[in-house]
C-alpha cells in the first residue's frame, strides 16, 4: 500500500490545502485516491450518504479525488464542548467525551480504531494522503500521538512538512519540526512544502537551498498566496476569511454572530459568494448596526452560548433589530437560540437541567435528547428545492408560525435545524429577496451556483499543485516511502 502523511509546522499551515489539492492532481492522474485524517478536531462537520459523520475537510478533500465521502477517512472527529472537554465521533458515530486531564489514556482505543481505519482504507486504493493535526513535534504528547508520527511510524509513511510563510518564522519552523523530533520520527520527514507566499521566488531560494543543506531534505515546492481559498475551511482560524464586497453593487449586509463554540460555520459560505454581499463576523452589539441580515450559526453548547450572547448584549441588538422588521437567520443551534425554551435535562451539553429562555423569536421550544440525529433532509423552501444536512441532539419542537424548511418561520425571522441549506441556489436567492423586501429593496438574482463554484475551486487547487509542486516526486515518495540514509539533526537525534 502506497501513502503519504501531509503534516504542518503549526495549525492552519495549509495542511488540509495541500492534502486536498494532491487528491485532485492524483485524481488526474488516473490513480485511485483517497484521504485521510486519523482524529480531526474540528466542530465543522459533514454527514456521509451512510449516515456517517466526519470532518468537513475530509468530506471535501474525498469530491477533490472523487471518491465516496466515509468514516474511514476521519475515524475519530474530537468536537470541542468547552475548553477541557471534546464530545467523541468514532468511525462516524457518537463515542462518548475526552478530556484534557485524560488526553492520553482516555485515547489509547481510538489509536486503534484510528489505525484500523487507515489500514482498510489503504486496502482498497491506490494512495492514500494523510493529512496531520497541529504540529507532528508535541513532543509533550507524542507518547499518545496516533495523527502524525504515530501513524507515519504505524504505516510507514513519508511525511511532507507543510510551513506558512506568510506568517514569519519558516525556516525555523521547519528545521526545528524535525530536528526536535526522535530519530525514528526524523528518518520519515522526507521533505517541506512552503505555503502563502506572495512575492519574487528568487528572494525565497536562498533560504531553501541553505534549509536543504541543513536538513539534508528538499522542498517539494512553493504554494502562492491566493484569495480564492476559503470554502469549506478546517477550523474556526480564518472566519475573517469570509467578506465578499463589491461596493459598486453591493444592496444588503450580513453580519454572523462569532459564538465561541461555533460549529459549521460554513454555512454561510455561500453568502460569501454572492458579489452583492457584505459578509461580516460579529462578536458585539455595535457590529450588528446598520446590518441587514444577522445571522446565528450553529454552537457545539447552546446554553452556554446563549448565556455568552446575553453577558455581550447581543441578545438585546439582535432583538431591536427583528423588532425593526429586519431579517434574523438561526441555523440548528442558533435557531434553538431564536425560539421561547431550551431544555438539557440529561446534560447531553454538560450540566444535567440545564435550561434557559430563548430570545423568544420564533414559537418553538428544544430539547435535548442522547440520540444524535445525522441525515440529509430534502425538501421545499420558499417555494424552492432545498437540501441540507442535520447533526444535532437538540430536538426543535413547533407550536406555531410558518413553514420553514428544517424549522419555521415568523415573519423576517428564520430558523432551521439543516445545515448547508443555503448551498441550494434558488432556495438561497429566494432567501435573499426576502431579507431585501424586509428592508424596503429589491434584489436581482445572482446566477451563483454553489456546486460549480466548489467544484472550480477544487480544480484551483489542482492547478496550483500542478504548477507549483513537484508532483511527480510527491508520488515516487507515496510509492517507494522515504529515502533511505535521511540525515538525523540534534537534538532530536540524541533521544
Amino acid at each position: 500500500m502506497s501513502g503519504l502523511l501531509i503534516a504542518g509546522t503549526t495549525s492552519d499551515a495549509g495542511k488540509s490545502i495541500v492534502t486536498t489539492g494532491l487528491c485532485r492532481a492524483l485524481l488526474r492522474r488516473g490513480i485511485k485516491v483517497a484521504p485521510y485524517k486519523a482524529q480531526n478536531m474540528s466542530n465543522n462537520s459533514m454527514v456521509c450518504e451512510d449516515g456517517a459523520e466526519i470532518g468537513r475537510a475530509q468530506w471535501v478533500q474525498a469530491r477533490a479525488a472523487r471518491a465516496e465521502p466515509e468514516a474511514a477517512m476521519n475515524p475519530v472527529l474530537l468536537k470541542p464542548g468547552g475548553d477541557t472537554r471534546s464530545h467523541v465521533v468514532v468511525m462516524g458515530k457518537p463515542g462518548g467525551t475526552v478530556s484534557s486531564s485524560d488526553w492520553e489514556s482516555g485515547r489509547r482505543h481510538l489509536a486503534t480504531a484510528a489505525h484500523a481505519a487507515y489500514d482498510d482504507l489503504a486496502s482498497r486504493y491506490d494512495v492514500i494522503v494523510a493529512e496531520g493535526a497541529g504540529s507532528p513535534t508535541e513532543i509533550n504528547l507524542r507518547s499518545g500521538d496516533y495523527v502524525n508520527m504515530g501513524l507515519a511510524r504505524h504505516a510507514n509513511l513519508p511525511v511532507v512538512v507543510v510551513g506558512d510563510i506568510d506568517r514569519g518564522g519558516l525556516f525555523a519552523a521547519l528545521h526545528g519540526t524535525v530536528a526536535l523530533l526522535e530519530a525514528a520520527d526524523q528518518a520519515l520527514i522526507a521533505g517541506f512544502v512552503a505555503n502563502k507566499f506572495r512575492g519574487d521566488l528568487d528572494l525565497l531560494r536562498p533560504g531553501i537551498d541553505e534549509l536543504t543543506r541543513l536538513t539534508g531534505r528538499p522542498t517539494y515546492g512553493v504554494l502562492p498566496w491566493h484569495p480564492e481559498l476559503w470554502l469549506d475551511s478546517e477550523d474556526a482560524l480564518d472566519l475573517d476569511g469570509r467578506r465578499s464586497r463589491d461596493d459598486a453593487t453591493q444592496v444588503l449586509k450580513v453580519a454572523v454572530v462569532r459564538l465561541p463554540r461555533i460549529s459549521n460555520f460554513t454555512d454561510v459560505d455561500a453568502l460569501g459568494l454572492e458579489a452583492d454581499l457584505d459578509v461580516s463576523f460579529a462578536a458585539s452589539p455595535r457590529d450588528l448596526i446598520g446590518v441587514d441580515l444577522i445571522v446565528l450559526p450553529g454552537t457545539r453548547a447552546t446554553l452556554a452560548d446563549l448565556e455568552w450572547l446575553r453577558s455581550r448584549g447581543l441578545d438585546q441588538a439582535i432583538l431591536e433589530h427583528a423588532r425593526a422588521g429586519r431579517a434574523v437567520l438561526g441555523i440548528c443551534g442558533g435557531a434553538q437560540m431564536l425560539g421561547t425554551e431550551i431544555a438539557d435535562p440529561d446534560g447531553v451539553e454538560g450540566r444535567a437541567g440545564g435550561a434557559a429562555e430563548g430570545l423568544g423569536l420564533l414559537p418553538a421550544r428544544t430539547s435535548f435528547g442522547a440520540e444524535k440525529v445525522l441525515r440529509l433532509p430534502t425538501g421545499q423552501g420558499l417555494g424552492q428545492p432545498v437540501s441540507g444536512y442535520e447533526i444535532h441532539h437538540g430536538r426543535l419542537q413547533v407550536d406555531a408560525g410558518e413553514d420553514f424548511p428544517g424549522g419555521v418561520r415568523d415573519g423576517a425571522v428564520f430558523g432551521t435545524m439543516w445545515h448547508g441549506s443555503l448551498e441550494s441556489d434558488a432556495f438561497r436567492q429566494a432567501l435573499l429577496s426576502e431579507v431585501a423586501a424586509a428592508v424596503g429593496r429589491t434584489r436581482t438574482p445572482s446566477s451563483v451556483v454553489f456546486a460549480e463554484r466548489r467544484e472550480a475551486r477544487l480544480d484551483l487547487l489542482g492547478d496550483l499543485v500542478e504548477e507549483h509542486l513537484d508532483v511527480d516526486a510527491l508520488l515516487d515518495l507515496a510509492v517507494t516511502g522515504a529515502p533511505p540514509g535521511l540525515p538525523l539533526l540534534p537534538p532530536g537525534a540524541d533521544r
